[in-house]
């Protein structure tokens, strides 16, 4: 059976799924812009590194707020997704745990400034944060799970207590150029190994 209609055209299905791959990369040339440039950084910037025209941008996004809203709704499904492929993968369920706390730290670190930009529109951030919450703390929970049944880090550990402190622990990136987030998380993931 032929994959072209009548008039020779390759079928919509085919323009979607072009349009969704056009979209996935803007996304994540944005999201490299803001960990460069901060989440104000200028449009055009994005649009260099996606290789596209601002007005792609723009028809895909029409404000700055639905951009951001769509890379960070974008590096939560990253986030979530790459937790149980790392589970699968990994040596061990604590070098999943490491590696997976490294892309949330990664995803943390552009997360700074979502809500300067959505400032007026407070119950956009909750919702977006409340969705951040459902996606994620079960893969924590899952990681923080196997890594303790295999007796490898201690079994009291909360998902929500280990993201809100990697959480706190990014907050200082913004102000001090000394300020190395990725120690101060890596010496808090090694203290997890603590009394088992």
């Amino acid at each position: 059976m032929s994959t072209e209609n009548p008039a020779g055209k390759t079928p919509a299905r085919t323009k979607r799924a072009d349009a969704q791959r056009n979209q996935q990369t803007l996304l994540a040339a944005a999201a490299e812009v803001f960990v460069t440039s901060g989440v104000d950084a200028p449009i055009r910037q994005i649009a260099a590194r996606a290789g596209v025209g601002m007005g792609t941008i723009y028809r895909h996004f029409p404000t700055r707020a639905d951009l951001v809203t769509a890379v960070y709704r974008h590096q939560i499904e990253e986030c979530a997704e790459a937790g149980p492929r790392l589970l699968a993968a990994a040596d061990s369920p604590f070098t999943a745990l490491r590696e997976w706390i490294d892309l949330f730290v990664g995803f943390l670190v552009t997360k700074h400034g979502l809500a300067g930009v959505l400032h007026s529109d407070s119950a956009g951030f909750e919702t977006l944060h409340t969705y951040f919450l459902d996606r994620l703390l079960p893969v924590c929970t899952d990681l923080l799970g196997a890594a303790a049944h295999a007796g490898e880090i201690r079994s009291d550990i909360e998902a929500y207590e280990l993201m809100r402190a990697v959480g706190n622990l990014c907050i200082g990136a913004d102000n001090d150029p000394r300020y190395d987030a990725r120690r101060l998380v890596e010496l808090l993931i090694t203290g997890l190994r603590g009394p088992v």
